[in-house]
């Protein structure tokens, strides 16, 4: 699945293929997503003008006119592009939007776990799909006392709390590790454990870690592309995620796999405490 990076990495690649153009016409042509798509909502954004696309954990969020917002997620597979008006139409191509630039905003998604939303710009945060969302870890709001807060009370795995996005959003499977094993912490270290000198440094681990993710392009591990189609390539840059086996790179100690709610965790044994 396309993590917190990726859908940023899309965002910044669409800002100026999309911001003020308009949308002439939407051609829903396949509704069966993990919602099924609302033809009229979507419908009823033709005239509009597109505002600067902007992101709220893994869902892109494009504002329009008439106070309405469209927000996409990727779901497992989805990749939103924009080509050229005369493209062919993908096979798995469930929605697109004819721009006033001539050009085709189109979301694909052979999978169907994505979605497309039409929701009131000013009730955004109340809709059910943010409103139990965590703080956004590229932000100033962001910071190691805002996890040792969070913390407070519990007793579970470390890499598990950063995943929870009640917490914090986007910290998904593979940044989860990279930052830990950049702030030297073990992943199955209890938050109970942690004081709040290890909470900055990991907080400020969880923001490079991203940051440098979003500057080299997203990963390939997923079908990711941004808006223009162009892959990631963050994959070849990965310190302990997929390197089981593999010498660590800080103090040569094996990388280890374990699992952790149904998911993979790479660490290393020497250096993460």
């Amino acid at each position: 699945m396309p993590e917190l990076p990726e859908v940023e990495v899309l965002r910044l690649s669409l800002v100026p293929l999309l911001t003020d153009d308009v949308i002439e016409s939407v051609d829903v042509r396949f509704p069966q997503l993990r919602e099924p798509l609302d033809r009229a909502a979507l419908e009823d954004l033709a005239g509009r003008r597109m505002a600067t696309p902007r992101r709220r954990a893994k869902y892109l969020l494009i504002d329009l006119e008439g106070g309405r917002t469209l927000a996409i997620h990727l779901g497992m597979s989805g990749q939103l592009t924009v080509v050229a008006g005369g493209t062919p139409h993908e096979r798995h191509e469930h929605l697109a939007f004819r721009l006033a630039s001539g050009r085709r905003l189109r979301l694909v998604d052979p999978r169907r776990f994505g979605l497309a939303l039409v929701i009131p710009t000013d009730g955004l945060d109340g809709d059910r799909h943010f409103a139990h969302l965590g703080v956004e870890p590229l932000s100033e709001d962001f910071h190691g006392g805002v996890l040792a807060e969070a913390a407070r009370g519990r007793r579970g795995p470390v890499k598990t709390f950063l995943m929870d996005a009640g917490v914090v959003v986007g910290v998904g499977n593979i940044y989860a590790s990279e930052a830990l094993w950049r702030a030297k912490v073990h992943p199955k270290r209890s938050v109970a454990r942690i004081s709040r000198r290890t909470w900055d440094r990991l907080a400020d681990e969880v923001t490079a870690t991203l940051g440098r993710a979003v500057e080299e392009g997203g990963t390939t591990l997923a079908d990711f592309a941004d808006g223009e189609g162009n892959s990631g390539y963050f994959q070849v840059s990965l310190e302990a995620y997929g390197r089981a086996g593999e010498p660590c790179r800080r103090c040569n100690s094996a990388i280890r796999r374990i699992v952790q709610s149904g998911r993979s965790t790479y660490y290393c044994p020497g250096c993460q405490r």
